[in-house]
């Protein structure tokens, strides 16, 4: 499924605006990014029925050159060759296998390796950064209001036992 046109040029006028703020010394080209800035939150609130107003906090937030938001999963299998997954409750508690944003200071692999610990109660080891994918083309809802990147790890499990956490509700290994 497609993200609507609307919301990808909300977020190329907000990664410009965010940039140009950055960069610009000019106090009236600064005031244009501004302008750019509010111009995409009124866009994107539009567009999603949430106020503009915290849309445009959401945005002031953002600093420096506008990149993508990282995010990391992990497939993780066991001896049986079964797969590591869980129900995420911020995703109606949907299966999916393990992860979520990366953190500062942490590699991207080290970040896989503490969502797996932190929901499902599982020590791993990452072996291999098997894909990257934007989100944005796989049908995700609702869609974000920042471009993301996901990067799928493979990993090696080394101890633990399932625990389900404040982000998940079920822990379990399924059969390829």
């Amino acid at each position: 499924m497609a993200e609507p046109n609307w919301l990808i040029w909300a977020r190329e006028i907000q990664g410009i605006s965010q940039t140009g703020l950055t960069y610009a010394k000019d106090p009236f080209d600064k005031e244009r990014y501004e302008m750019l800035r509010t111009l995409a939150a009124r866009m994107m609130a539009e567009g999603s029925g949430l106020p503009a107003g915290k849309i445009e906090t959401i945005f002031q937030e953002q600093a420096g050159y506008a990149t993508p938001k990282l995010e990391v999963r992990a497939g993780v299998f066991d001896k049986d060759g079964r797969i590591l997954m869980v129900r995420e409750v911020l995703d109606h508690n949907k299966w999916t296998v393990p992860g979520g944003w990366t953190d500062v200071n942490l590699t991207a692999a080290d970040c896989a390796a503490k969502e797996v610990w932190e929901e499902t109660g599982y020590t791993v080891r990452m072996t291999k950064l098997a894909m990257a994918l934007d989100r944005s083309t796989q049908g995700h809802q609702p869609p974000e209001a920042f471009t993301v990147t996901k990067l799928f790890f493979l990993g090696e499990l080394t101890g633990g036992s399932p625990t389900t956490s404040i982000e998940t509700s079920e822990v379990r290994f399924f059969c390829p």
